[in-house]
């Protein structure tokens, strides 16, 4: 089921025009690979409630993109929650790159405090790889702390490996925050944390896939498989139901993005500024974590002109406030005609998705 207002909007009309006004496809070049890519499409558009961004991976396919469909109404034509902070801080991203390219990437966030380190690359990733570029960011960030994203890259017995051989790094209690989604499956984060706890390692597990692609986010709660969970408004289908998910767990919570434009990360910036910070988290985080919403400085150039991550220049943290593209930077990056028919294609799918269950 979805929320009666989506239900009224994708049922009211079939006008593209009308549902996702002003649209434009963009393409932004990156300044290094990430996700396998290196330039990243999302489709933006001017709705009642200002702008918003569609963006889902290529490869997902219309049920799973539908939920990011729903997440772009829901801040296009939907009020966004109300902040309690006016910016949230942010973490620096460290791609799958060879550790000599680290310190060009450090500096693409001055003044972040955290960084997140991609681990477990599909087809290049080793133990020996991950550990060489986690060292060289601690080497170049010896303040910093730090987090780990493995998307779903290993194996239980490799994860466990892992887990083994980052908790004899020196200190590791003192500045590891998390390791995001070691595995794939609910049932093997609950595995690693009951191998991690019987151990007695200071290793925190996290969960982003477990959350935003599983068809019950809250059994990452139920079998205890996670210390901490990642929300992205745009893959769940919008804040609002980002937020029930943080309640519903139960845990503390990061938001994080999916490789938006300015425009969409700006969503998460609102639902992570809306987000209460409790006792668990203080403890995890000393204060409102860090986001992951600082990938915008991944792009050569954005749509949007305003300093931090994602405009023109790059900070630590980002308002918590809608913003619009610049029409000079629109221009620049608006995509041919064939990806407008794609990504017209791509919407038309996901509509009969969401009226299927509407």
């Amino acid at each position: 089921m979805i929320p009666d207002w989506l239900a009224d909007l994708v049922t009211g009309t079939e006008d593209l025009d009308e549902l996702l006004p002003e649209r434009r496809v963009v393409e932004l070049p990156m300044i290094t690979r990430f996700r396998g890519i290196t330039s990243r499409q999302a489709l933006v558009f001017r709705g009642p409630a200002g702008w918003s961004e569609f963006s889902p991976f290529a490869e997902y396919a219309a049920p799973e993109a539908a939920r990011w469909l729903a997440g772009a109404l829901e801040f296009g034509h939907r009020p966004a929650p109300a902040p309690l902070r006016d910016a949230v801080p942010l973490n620096g991203t460290i791609p799958d790159c060879p550790p000599a390219a680290v310190p060009g990437l450090i500096a693409r966030y001055p003044g972040a405090g955290t960084f997140k380190i991609k681990i477990a690359a599909r087809g290049i990733a080793s133990l020996d790889t991950d550990l060489a570029r986690i060292r060289t960011v601690r080497a170049h960030t010896p303040a910093a702390r730090l987090r780990f994203d493995a998307n779903t890259g290993y194996p239980l017995a490799d994860a466990q490996q892992l887990c083994a051989a980052i908790a004899e790094l020196p200190e590791v209690g003192d500045w590891l925050e998390y390791i995001e989604q070691p595995v794939a499956s609910v049932e093997d984060l609950a595995r690693l944390r009951e191998w991690i706890a019987a151990r007695g390692l200071p290793i925190r597990i996290a969960a982003d896939e477990s959350i935003r692609k599983a068809d019950d986010p809250y059994r990452v709660a139920v079998l205890g498989a996670a210390d901490v969970i990642i929300v992205k408004a745009q893959p769940l289908g919008g804040a609002q139901h980002a937020a029930e998910v943080v309640t519903g767990c139960g845990l503390p919570a990061v938001v994080s993005s999916a490789l938006e434009t300015g425009i969409g990360l700006r969503a998460g910036a609102l639902l992570a500024a809306s987000l209460p910070v409790d006792t668990a988290a203080e403890a995890i985080f000393a204060g409102p974590p860090a986001c992951g919403l600082g990938t915008g400085a991944l792009f050569a150039e954005d749509i949007i002109s305003e300093p931090g991550p994602g405009g023109s220049e790059n900070a630590a943290t980002l308002p918590a406030a809608r913003t619009a593209p610049d029409p000079q930077l629109l221009a620049a990056h608006t995509a041919d005609a064939g990806a407008h028919a794609w990504w017209d294609a791509r919407v038309r799918e996901c509509l009969t998705e969401l009226r299927r269950v509407a």
